[in-house]
């Protein structure tokens, strides 16, 4: 299950994806969240880097950026416990997401969740740091845009799950932006090269890194909604291949051919 910005947006919010999780719980014994900073706080930790530096190393940038998502799942940890389940929150390096040497824009060349697994077979939930890893040489990084929703995937390839749920402040994909079309037609599957077309087509919905990365490892992808009542007549989008064969062994970025 992946959290974007707006997701937790507030403190508020992170009760609300508890909630969630305790559901999706009653029907899966292993679930590992992904999240991203609360809403602005990347955006703010940049700005406060360039009041210090106009153009920071890149290194302490990646120090510095880290932090917003560290503040999520260290919170939704939180108010996990606060409903009784367990949990466990784990930065990008302590997952065990190795990535290339290239600060601010990391590709994930391997991860080795063998933290995660532990934490999962005792029960717990485990919550994971988008957008970050740790490279070959033992330095923090982060992954540079679509960071997040790469992370979710590669995660899930490693540990072969059954699927990656998104939850945005949208029901699903649409053909077009059902905020400026409210007519727009709802897509209730896609095919991976058709939601890859739709992306670079400008939709903001999935980055085209997730989903080329989703495609070699072939894990289900599923876009449903974060935002309530207004969206319970829709189950979600499902992208996916319907011949698609899972490989013997996960694929990571260092593989792709370049986007």
């Amino acid at each position: 299950m992946k959290f974007g910005g707006a997701s937790v947006a507030t403190p508020q919010h992170f009760s609300r994806i508890a909630n969630l999780i305790l559901e999706r719980k009653e029907e899966h014994d292993h679930i590992v969240i992904v999240v991203s900073a609360m809403g602005d706080t990347t955006d703010q930790l940049i700005a406060l880097a360039k009041k210090v530096h106009p153009e920071p190393p890149r290194r302490e940038y990646d120090m510095l950026v880290t932090v917003g998502e560290r503040i999520s799942i260290s919170l939704l940890a939180m108010a996990l416990a606060r409903k009784n389940q367990e949990a466990m929150s784990f930065t990008g390096s302590q997952s065990g997401v190795i990535t290339s040497e290239d600060h601010t824009d990391a590709r994930i060349i391997d991860v080795r969740p063998h933290r995660l697994v532990k934490s999962l077979d005792q029960g717990k939930v485990v919550i994971v740091a988008g957008f970050q890893g740790v490279s070959t040489n033992g330095e923090i990084t982060t992954l540079g845009r679509g960071g997040s929703d790469t992370s979710a995937v590669a995660l899930g390839a490693a540990l072969s799950a059954s699927a990656v749920e998104f939850y945005k402040d949208v029901p699903g994909v649409f053909e077009e932006d059902p905020k400026s079309n409210p007519n727009s037609r709802f897509l209730r599957q896609l095919s991976y090269q058709a939601a890859l077309e739709i992306v670079r087509g400008g939709a903001k919905i999935l980055h085209p890194r997730c989903i080329s990365l989703a495609r070699e490892n072939q894990i289900p992808l599923v876009v449903k909604s974060f935002c309530g009542e207004s969206c319970d007549d829709f189950e979600g989008t499902v992208i996916r291949d319907t011949d698609g064969v899972r490989p013997h062994r996960a694929f990571f970025e260092q593989e792709q051919v370049a986007d």
